[in-house]
């Protein structure tokens, strides 16, 4: 996935005309009580479905700051939470999300481990659910950034938004339609040197990023006022991993295991951030 969203970017960087900002002007990020932030990747997932209602409010109980959810369309154009393409391995039907109508989507059970019967989510049911209670990594799959921006402005969610852009044309119509959204992407593993970095940013302002291409650009990284928010998500987390995201600096981590990354904080000091010595 890091591959993908890396190359990604690389070729946006190499073929593609950008909006050019000049002087970068940076959207605030969503408040966070917590100094460092934890992203419950696909909401909390070990025991509900990913990307349903249940598994956001189990994040909010547990007190994580972010829920990372992903967004994508149906055949007649309404927006759902769903990671993949087709809905074969979360859901008890088959088929591609584009391809169904909601009422369609609306029959299908989220496959669940506790044996209780989910519904695949709305947009619009997510962020009731989320709003004043939790903010949204909002990874951008495939839907209309108008249609998304209009629901997210009626739901009153505007300031509690980061959005992961994964496509030139999202990045483009984000910047255009909802200047103010703070937005996140991944940075080419090609940039080598603290130029190299300020040219890209200067031609594809971001608040945010997931990777860090050259450890030696970290206080670069900062000076340009990204954010670090890095995927330690898989099926073993342990200490270790986070602790080696938490010493490099960074401000944050997505991670499968919410309730355990909390308890680790809290028993060693860290919830409010590494300390400066």
């Amino acid at each position: 996935m890091m591959n993908y969203k890396t190359s990604l970017l690389t070729l946006l960087f190499s073929c593609f005309v950008f909006i050019t900002f000049g002087q970068r002007r940076l959207a605030p990020l969503p408040e966070c009580k917590n100094g460092f932030i934890v992203i419950a990747h696909r909401g909390s997932h070990l025991t509900k479905p990913e990307n349903s209602i249940a598994a956001i409010e189990e994040a909010i109980a547990l007190g994580a700051d972010y829920v990372e959810i992903d967004l994508r369309t149906t055949r007649d154009g309404h927006l759902v939470l769903i990671h993949n393409e087709t809905v074969d391995h979360t859901t008890n039907g088959k088929g591609r999300i584009q391809d169904l109508n909601l009422n369609e989507v609306e029959k299908l059970a989220l496959n669940a481990k506790d044996g209780q019967i989910y519904k695949l989510p709305d947009f619009k049911d997510a962020l009731k659910a989320c709003k004043n209670r939790i903010n949204i990594y909002l990874d951008f799959k495939e839907a209309d950034v108008a249609q998304a921006y209009k629901e997210i402005r009626s739901a009153g969610m505007e300031k509690q938004m980061l959005v992961y852009i994964n496509k030139a044309e999202q990045y483009k119509s984000w910047r255009t339609l909802a200047p103010k959204m703070p937005l996140m992407s991944g940075l080419p593993k090609n940039i080598k040197t603290k130029e190299e970095l300020t040219s890209f940013l200067d031609k594809m302002p971001l608040e945010a990023t997931d990777n860090i291409p050259n450890e030696a650009l970290f206080e670069a990284m900062r000076n340009n006022g990204l954010s670090v928010f890095l995927d330690v998500q898989m099926a073993y987390e342990d200490p270790v991993k986070w602790k080696a995201a938490i010493d490099k600096g960074v401000q944050g981590v997505q991670t499968d295991h919410p309730q355990a990354l909390v308890e680790y904080l809290q028993r060693s000091n860290l919830r409010n951030g590494k300390k400066a010595h």
